[in-house]
């Protein structure tokens, strides 16, 4: 294994380790601050992080807003006081050392005025912005008005390209690095275009060359790539280092940080983790961002999963092949099937799937009572979390916050379940995202007997090569 050596990011020289910064609430100041004081960069959460009593309680985000927009305005709220809190316990906790860099996605629910805000109440304590999931062309402009870097998240030279032309050659000072992350392997959501195949991975090294490439001819050739998605150990990647095809180069974590001792996961989704087999990660597209994303196969969804196969086209006359009157609900209201998928509907009827709910792609779901009632209920109570939604159909923009379509009770309330797994023991009823190599927590030995290292001999391990 070739030397480690180090890398200038965000103006300091740190180890080119970078814990990457995983959603609601799993990765925080504590973890982050930990991974900085080890030397490298550590990234907490800005997405709804949590807050805290003064006697260190923590504050469960519940909303008491009748409508939408009320609650969206608390969302907003308590998302800048929870990450203020995380960035002062994640500066505390790095004694000065590393870096820290706050994660946000830009499809969130009123993320701009998220990160402005927790960057006015935290000032000098956090040194970089990364930010994905969308195209943050206005990252820039937000990273340079507080002198912070920023990072986007990217899984092409397209993408980079698109906004370096657009916004970010005005503030190129600021750009700390490019994270290109593998759109097939990485954990939570993925940046899949509608041109790749999800069932046919591409090698990183030809798709990070291309970005190298595309960086060098705008003058980056000195700006980091960080490698993100199917990082595991480095001494698999060491033919990146030195490597002028790819250029200064890090190396982002964002699943084996997922168990230490300062992860704040549960015990439960920490054993689990333990257990994973290879292909126990599902590629998906159930999330309501739109978004391919990568979770473990689950009960939670294995039922969306099922949900997704007990679905036929209707229509509201008769037509075509369409001939068969089939009633839908409380009212028995007629649409029309074919009559191979009415004999179908009527097998879900018969086994308890007795609520038919329509999408908004002309089809029929049939679900449970209870289930059609869950979901009803998740969705009147969406507090705009996103800033589209097609589970709930909120979007954040006037007039109507609308998305124009008919809410699809394929998909879920996101909010609700990353809330629910982060601070419960529940990990097979809720989304558990999730990186493709997890299973390879079962096989290194480095985990053997089900040790749980701290941040610190994490970090030592993997600079190591391994």
């Amino acid at each position: 294994m070739r030397a480690l050596n180090a890398i200038r990011v965000s103006g300091a020289e740190v180890l080119p380790l970078i814990e990457g910064g995983k959603g609601i609430s799993i990765s925080n100041g504590v973890s982050s601050g930990a991974w900085a004081a080890s030397g490298g960069i550590g990234t907490f959460s800005a997405v709804n992080a949590d807050s805290y009593t003064p006697d260190g309680r923590l504050v469960r985000q519940t909303y008491e807003g009748k409508t939408r927009r009320e609650r969206h305005e608390e969302l907003v709220a308590f998302g800048i006081q929870g990450g203020i809190q995380q960035a002062r316990t994640a500066y505390e906790m790095s004694g000065g050392q590393g870096r820290i860099h706050a994660n946000i996605l830009w499809e969130m629910g009123g993320a701009e005025r998220v990160i402005t805000g927790i960057l006015e109440g935290a000032k000098g304590l956090v040194h970089g912005i990364t930010c994905g999931a969308g195209m943050p062309y206005r990252l820039s402009d937000i990273a340079a008005r507080f002198s912070v870097y920023y990072y986007p998240i990217v899984s092409s030279a397209r993408a980079f390209n698109a906004l370096w032309k657009r916004a970010y050659h005005k503030t190129r000072e600021w750009l700390g690095g490019v994270v290109y992350e593998d759109p097939w392997l990485a954990g939570g959501h993925n940046g899949l275009s509608n041109s790749e195949n999800p069932e046919k991975p591409e090698a990183p090294y030809p798709r990070v060359a291309a970005l190298r490439k595309t960086m060098n001819e705008f003058g980056l050739s000195d700006t980091p790539v960080v490698m993100a998605g199917g990082v595991w150990c480095l001494r698999e990647w060491e033919d990146w280092l030195e490597n002028p095809e790819i250029g200064p180069v890090a190396f982002q974590f964002g699943t084996r940080p997922l168990l230490t001792k300062e992860s704040p996961i549960s015990d439960a989704w920490k054993r689990r983790l333990l257990t994973l087999k290879e292909g126990d990660v599902f590629l998906n597209r159930f999330s309501p961002t739109g978004f391919y994303s990568s979770a473990v196969n689950n009960g939670f969804i294995n039922e969306l999963r099922e949900r997704s196969e007990r679905q036929v086209a209707y229509t509201t006359e008769a037509m075509g092949e369409h001939t068969e009157g089939f009633p839908t609900g409380p009212r028995g209201r007629l649409v029309y099937l074919t009559p191979k998928d009415a004999a179908r509907a009527r097998a879900w009827t018969v086994a308890g799937f007795t609520e038919a709910m329509r999408t908004p792609d002309g089809t029929l779901i049939f679900v449970t009572p209870e289930k059609g009632a869950e979901i009803r209920r998740d969705q009147i109570d969406c507090m705009g979390c996103l800033s589209a939604c097609r589970f709930s159909n909120w979007a954040q923009h006037e007039p109507d916050y609308s998305t124009g379509k008919k809410a699809d009770p394929r998909s879920f309330c996101i909010q609700k379940t990353l809330q629910d797994i982060a601070h419960g023991e529940d990990v097979d009823s809720n989304l558990m995202f999730s990186g493709h190599n997890a299973y390879r927590f079962a096989t290194d030995p480095f985990y053997s007997n089900g040790f749980i290292p701290t941040v610190k001999q994490l970090v030592e391990r993997i600079a190591t090569g391994d």
